[in-house]
């Protein structure tokens, strides 16, 4: 564990300077254009590149030096920064250009967040999954808090330039936690060998695997269709408090921070007592209660309300999801991990980066319109929501919380879900 920690120090600090720098970027652009259109896309061109890269990263994870591919991943990700300051400075910085950044970085991140994902097991025991995962979340949820409150004030003060030096500092410093720590490499094994017999074959191990175990794909419809549903609203949070509050930056950054404090409780209670037993409850569970705040975040109009559902929201996403890594960490062997997970990770690229491009287009041509004073919507919703500014975004928004929740329900509708740890043994416990 003393390993993981070590890493994840490093890590934290430059999860951080990224968070100050994207919600610069936010605000930047934002003005730049007032469409939600606009932020949204940046989410679609940040996942695309990833969704044709995952299935060969998954292959080059097992194959090749984790540690060195989270280092590739931290100096690429330097280097972009870098650029979009050159750029910045030198009056050249165009929309484009941080589309194809945040798409050339989403890629390698994806490398990085690859081997991360499949060193766990190999730096953890068994019994701390749940704990190792809540300390991922506890890194983001951290960012989510610190970075927006920073970035809303110091942006201000020094600007782009500013925030993307800090960046670039941060970038460093985790690259040298990296660089002084050993991590673990998994044993070669028999099965492992058999699924490197050639490249065409590893890329599609990830999906047989799973194809023939039905639990495991049960999972994975699941999280594909709560995190269409999950990121759809997220790609609206920041046009939505933007456009009701009339641009004021810094109550978005409370808002995010909001929803940072409410991850990091909600990681320190798992690293403190664990998950649910079986773990399934705590994941379906969670996807019921975060669908239930994002929905009372959508219906409010005033920060009094928009704080706690911000809170409550995030609360449950490191609960559901170091229960949902630790179903998968316990069930695929380690050697198997960085193809198998590399399948599991794709999902997550492909759904966010349709909800990013639905969102943005019809929250701006269809809901907005619909529910301005004379829109076609604003008669039956136009109580609830208002009419005006907002007001369409806001009802965008309170549609995906809903899908969130009754995806999250309807698990437990399915045998082969709700007792996905009792149909599957441990991979330390079957024979191969």
């Amino acid at each position: 564990m003393r390993t993981l920690i070590i890493v994840w120090l490093g890590q934290i600090v430059s999860i951080i300077g990224s968070g100050m720098t994207g919600f610069a970027f936010t605000i930047w652009v934002w003005e730049l254009t007032g469409e939600a259109t606009s932020l949204a896309l940046f989410g679609f061109f940040a996942q695309v590149p990833q969704i044709l890269i995952i299935p060969i990263a998954g292959v080059i994870v097992d194959r090749w030096n984790r540690k060195y591919l989270m280092m590739v991943g931290d100096t690429v990700s330097g280097l972009l920064t870098i650029t979009v300051l050159l750029l910045y400075i030198t009056h050249n910085l165009q929309l484009w250009h941080l589309y194809l950044a945040v798409g050339v970085k989403g890629t390698f991140n994806q490398f990085q967040e690859l081997a991360f994902s499949a060193s766990v097991s190999m730096m953890v025991p068994k019994q701390q999954y749940s704990r190792a995962s809540s300390i991922s979340f506890l890194a983001s949820s951290s960012s989510t808090i610190v970075a927006p409150a920073l970035a809303g004030v110091l942006y201000a003060v020094i600007g782009l330039v500013g925030i993307l030096i800090i960046d670039i500092t941060t970038f460093a410093i985790a690259l040298l936690t990296v660089l002084l720590i050993s991590i673990p490499q998994p044993p070669i094994t028999k099965v492992g060998t058999r699924s490197s017999t050639s490249l065409k074959q590893e890329l599609y191990f990830g999906w047989r695997y799973v194809a023939v175990r039905p639990s495991l794909l049960a999972m994975l419809v699941l999280v594909l269709l709560f995190v269409f549903a999950d990121k759809f609203a997220d790609s609206l949070v920041t046009p939505l408090i933007l456009a009701r509050t009339g641009n004021d930056t810094k109550l978005l950054g409370a808002v995010y921070s909001a929803a940072g404090l409410g991850g990091i409780i909600g990681a320190l209670l798992v690293g403190t007592w664990g998950s649910f037993q079986p773990r399934i409850h705590a994941v379906l569970l969670g996807m019921v209660g975060a669908g239930l705040s994002q929905t009372v975040f959508g219906l409010g109009r005033v920060p009094l309300i928009w704080f706690p559902a911000q809170f409550c929201s995030s609360l449950n996403f490191p609960i559901m999801g170091s229960a949902h890594d630790a179903i998968w960490l316990t069930k695929v062997k380690p050697e198997l991990q960085g193809r198998v997970f590399a399948m599991r990770s794709m999902v997550m690229p492909i759904s966010s980066a349709l909800a990013n491009l639905i969102a943005g287009p019809l929250a701006d041509r269809v809901f907005v319109p619909a529910m301005k004073p004379d829109g076609t919507l604003a008669p039956m919703f136009g109580w609830i929501f208002g009419t005006g500014g907002g007001a369409g975004i806001a009802l965008l928004y309170v549609i995906s919380s809903l899908g969130m929740l009754v995806v999250g329900g309807s698990g437990y509708a399915f045998r082969v879900l709700r007792d996905v740890e009792i149909i599957l043994p441990d991979y330390d416990a079957s024979a191969e």
